[in-house]
């Protein structure tokens, strides 16, 4: 028997009941109870959980209360603990539609970690991507002008290269070759410019670029603002690009105005692919100009825009909407494997 025997399926099991709850959008106070009771015990050596289930003192543990040592408890007498079954009996599919696109990706490029407004370590994610079926991801961290994301400042985002080149050389080897792709979700300036200097951009494999400030500009501007983006050589994915939210905690917000004909013409023209934004909350860009682009001849990326585990499994939603819009799989840019989508944003 290992010697972490039982603290290892309580771990896993805590880890499991704050996927379920990510992925059914449950509030983020409630998922953290789970995941801070996880990391409380996976740091502790294993005798000394076991010691403290025996003299019944887990709840004097830093994130331990009734509910999580009651999960802890079962998933360590080698059972399934109640509270997890109900939360896997009742998850059930996202969506029945949008299965055959979402067979054929091999990727999400467009996560976020606990570097910038993310709720989980990037090995975290990673490992859940690949059970999902993904092949390789991208790392899409927020640039530093998102101070209410905790952009990366150029310091963190160099000591992150060097940290996710550290994790491939591990979850190759674990993960069947899995990789990490270095990425940013940079933002557009108001001058259609972008937040992150030249030579970090030309460092990473995949940059999204998105408008996250002044979302009410006039039509006129905001269109000559997202065209010079999308020019820009460093970009390969315009991402969300109507900035709207239709629910969720933060409220709705309406679409911004732009000339979507010129806008997708230029995704075309300069090969950037768009988002479909998968996020339950976003589902941008609306129906009628994802049809739009795709009779423009734009080339596509669904991805989640996860802020956690749980979240990555709302891709099919993004695949719902393509395939409802007419988007096939071949103008979908992570259909592809990693290095024919590397020589493509490398070009």
């Amino acid at each position: 028997m290992s010697d972490k025997a039982g603290v290892d399926d309580a771990v896993a099991a805590l880890r499991a009941i704050g996927y379920y709850l990510e992925r059914d959008r449950q509030p983020t106070h409630r998922v953290k109870v789970y995941r801070r009771a996880a990391d409380t015990i996976a740091a502790l050596p294993a005798a000394e959980v076991r010691a403290r289930r025996r003299a019944g003192t887990l709840t004097e543990l830093p994130g331990i209360g009734p509910k999580t040592e009651a999960v802890i408890l079962e998933a360590m007498d080698g059972t399934t603990p109640s509270y997890l079954v109900k939360l896997e009996e009742g998850a059930g599919e996202l969506t029945t539609a949008g299965t055959a696109m979402r067979t054929e990706l091999q990727a999400d490029l467009h996560l976020h970690s606990e570097w910038s407004d993310g709720g989980s370590p990037i090995e975290e994610m990673a490992r859940t991507a690949h059970s999902l079926g993904h092949k390789y991801m991208a790392l899409t961290d927020h640039s530093a002008r998102l101070t209410v994301a905790n952009g990366l400042s150029r310091e963190r985002r160099l000591e992150q290269l060097e940290v996710v080149a550290d994790l491939n050389k591990k979850l190759s080897k674990e993960l069947d070759g899995f990789t990490i792709l270095n990425g940013i979700e940079v933002d557009i300036l108001e001058d259609g410019s972008l937040d992150c200097d030249a030579e970090i951009l030309a460092r990473l494999d995949l940059v999204v670029a998105s408008v996250h400030s002044k979302l009410r500009m006039a039509s006129e501007p905001m269109t000559e603002r997202m065209v010079r983006a999308i020019a820009n050589p460093h970009v390969d994915i315009l991402g969300h690009c109507t900035g709207r939210l239709i629910t969720g905690g933060r409220g709705t917000r309406p679409e911004s105005e732009f000339d979507a004909e010129v806008v997708f013409e230029a995704c075309s023209q300069f090969g950037t692919a768009l988002e479909i934004n998968s996020r339950p909350e976003r589902l941008d860009p609306p129906k009628r100009l994802l049809s739009m682009a795709a009779e423009t001849g734009c080339m596509f990326s669904i991805d989640t825009d996860a802020h956690a585990p749980g979240q990555l499994d709302w891709q099919v939603y993004g695949c719902e909407r393509a395939e409802d819009c007419g988007v096939t799989p071949d103008r979908v840019i992570n259909t592809w494997d990693q290095q024919q989508l590397q020589e493509w944003t490398a070009r």
